[in-house]
């Protein structure tokens, strides 16, 4: 089983749409999971049909799922967007910024990292690099 992180909490999958690699054929595919190392750049001119895209994490040092979600929003895609995989609590607010909707986690990592501890870092707005900066400047 696996968790759903939001700004508000864990909860249950409610995604109930297949996923399709995206070299799948493209007729009635509305959701896709994108290896770490997928380039955005193929998915160009598909990604209005595309209802969800998932992004795997296979490690937590592993960033490029990162570059990945902030690509594809800045291609355009607004549609639901999903971090799978060996994410950190840590790394939430980073998920965030970078244009994930939301964290897939496993029951594991849940147990591991309670909710409490993703719902601290979930003001991730208020917490970004140039907010603190700005902090900082001598009036």
């Amino acid at each position: 089983m696996t968790v759903i992180v939001t700004d508000t909490g864990f909860h249950p999958d409610d995604w109930t749409g297949a996923f399709a690699a995206p070299d799948e054929p493209t007729n009635d595919v509305t959701a896709l999971d994108l290896a770490s190392g997928t380039d955005p750049a193929d998915l160009a001119g598909r990604l209005s049909r595309v209802e969800m895209i998932r992004v795997d994490f296979p490690g937590f040092a592993d960033g490029r799922g990162f570059t990945i979600a902030r690509q594809l929003r800045l291609m355009g895609y607004r549609g639901r967007l999903r971090a799978r995989g060996h994410v950190i609590a840590d790394q939430y607010a980073m998920a965030r910024r970078a244009g994930f909707d939301e964290v897939e986690i496993s029951d594991d990592l849940a147990a591991r990292q309670p909710e409490d501890q993703w719902r601290r870092r979930a003001d991730w707005q208020a917490h970004d690099y140039q907010t603190r900066l700005g902090r900082l400047r001598p009036a």
